[in-house]
């Protein structure tokens, strides 16, 4: 498949990139810094400014998906509005280029653990990661409100970090999944793991699923 990548060089995004890759599909990373990217076979790096809707929307044409791993970063003066606005321009632009599969990489926080009760409204929740967390949450409910898209939000669990890449993993809804120990977590190899499986055989279409181990 042709892929568009957005934040092909991030915590997240290289790994899907790595993925992607492996299984050779064909992937357009749309990064800051192109330069960045190693020379790999079925690779191309452009770059594009994600909150240009004109400009990044010629980028994704002629693509079969785009996968979103954009992130507004927690260097910013605001993270909830860099994350906001960036999940605007990126839906805006995907349906100007006539896309029509977006898969985002999701965040944790708003997986419930009780009924009514997200993750990122208890009182153990990094605050330094809260106003990021709002934002990817902001970017799953304008999804939900979005007509056109055939879009997929995928969740981690709530640990994701380095690892091994082992395909062996839980799949789920809203809910944060837990393993016997009561921990929940998910490597980000498997992650990715996870999200190429989703677009090459869409199981949740317009709706949000989450990994975990």
């Amino acid at each position: 498949m042709k892929i568009a990548l957005i934040g092909a060089t991030g915590f997240v995004g290289s790994h899907i990139l790595n993925e992607a890759l492996d299984r050779k599909h064909e992937v357009t990373a749309i990064v800051r810094h192109p330069e960045r990217l190693p020379v790999r076979m079925g690779l191309t790096a452009k770059k594009a400014d994600v909150l240009d809707v004109d400009a990044l929307a010629e980028v994704l044409a002629g693509h079969d998906a785009v996968i979103s791993a954009y992130s507004g970063g927690n260097d910013v003066p605001d993270p909830y509005q860099a994350m906001v606005d960036g999940a605007k321009a990126i839906i805006a632009a995907t349906k100007k280029a006539g896309v029509k599969r977006l898969l985002v990489v999701g965040g944790a926080g708003s997986l419930e653990i009780a009924p009514g009760q997200q993750l990122i409204d208890q009182p153990g929740f990094p605050e330094g990661w809260k106003p990021g967390a709002l934002g990817t949450r902001e970017f799953l409910y304008l999804l939900q409100k979005e007509p056109e898209l055939e879009w997929t939000f995928l969740s981690p669990a709530q640990i994701l970090e380095p690892g091994e890449r082992t395909g062996k993993f839980r799949l789920g809804g809203d809910q944060l999944l837990v393993d016997a120990e009561g921990r929940s977590r998910i490597s980000l190899q498997d992650y990715a793991v996870a999200m190429i499986d989703e677009l090459e055989n869409p199981r949740h279409s317009r709706r949000r699923f989450c990994v975990a181990y």
